[in-house]
């Protein structure tokens, strides 16, 4: 009875010691955290779970980390990422930021600020920096600064810009909106000691905006003054500019010997357009485009 007990007892340790090395075999590797979904270095704000088996995080963002930041009108993120979205996003210009990049829309007269948003209201804070001037059909515009800023020669009499077309009537100059595109035929044909309007208006800059931002308006863009002057003038005086265009240079070339002045004599039709001789000095107001 005693032998019958013993062998007994040595078939259940050997039973035992069976399953233990069956489970000892079953042991399986350590997951990854990556592999778990712990995959970031770090969370922003703290907010995130590491992983247990390394230093890797898996991250919560705040509720305001919402916005991916790509599409029409992005140009990025801006701050830190948070599992690749963010809390605001930059936009690219003729864009501003509301939730998302938005085109701009400006109606003439309405007040142009120095992060490139506008409103008809003087707002607190910001600081404006010219008053829209004209408004494309598709969005954006061109807005003009304060204040002429100098008096200068249009330029070379004897040379006729081969890259700017010439327009020899009034009537044919209110078609000319390319203040910026024939600013820079201008600039390329000379130095500021040749054509200096354009190089005052190319190298003028404010808050927000550099050197290259701002030109010489187009013929057609004082038409577009003269056609609502007196909403264009109120907004300028509401923020401490000066209204009026008397004399002032365009972009717009006549021929060789001459350009156009808008204002001259002061009077109304066509903006006052006026093609005079380059070497004389007017006043230079430049815009810009956004």
């Amino acid at each position: 009875m005693r032998k019958g007990l013993l062998i007994s007892t040595m078939l259940v340790s050997v039973a035992g010691f069976g399953a233990s090395a069956e489970a000892a075999n079953q042991c399986l590797q350590t997951p990854s955290c990556e592999s778990l979904g712990y995959t970031q270095t770090s969370c922003v704000d703290n907010n995130g779970v590491k992983c247990p088996f390394g230093n890797k995080y898996f991250c919560t963002c705040p509720v305001k980390y919402a916005y991916s930041c790509s599409g029409t009108g992005y140009a990025g993120g801006k701050g830190t990422a948070c599992n690749g979205k963010y809390d605001e996003c930059t936009c690219i210009n003729g864009y501003e930021w509301n939730n998302a990049c938005k085109k701009i829309t400006c109606k003439i007269g309405d007040i142009f600020y120095s992060d490139k948003t506008c409103s008809s209201d003087v707002i607190s804070g910001k600081t404006p920096i010219a008053v829209v001037i004209y408004a494309y059909a598709k969005g954006g515009g061109q807005a003009i600064a304060l204040k002429p800023i100098g008096s200068y020669a249009w330029g070379d009499s004897s040379k006729d810009i081969t890259s700017l077309k010439n327009y020899d009537s009034p009537f044919s100059t209110l078609k000319d909106f390319a203040s910026c595109e024939n600013t820079r035929s201008i600039i390329a044909a000379g130095d500021k000691g040749t054509y200096p309007a354009a190089w005052a208006a190319h190298e003028y800059s404010t808050e927000g905006t550099k050197a290259g931002d701002w030109c010489l308006p187009a013929a057609g863009i004082w038409f577009s003054y003269y056609n609502a002057k007196e909403t264009i003038n109120s907004s300028l005086e509401r923020v401490g500019g000066t209204k009026g265009a008397l004399s002032s240079w365009t972009s717009t070339e006549s021929n060789n010997n001459e350009a156009w002045v808008s204002g001259y004599l002061s009077t109304d039709m066509y903006a006052g357009l006026y093609d005079v001789y380059k070497g004389n000095s007017y006043e230079v107001r430049p815009v810009i485009e956004f």
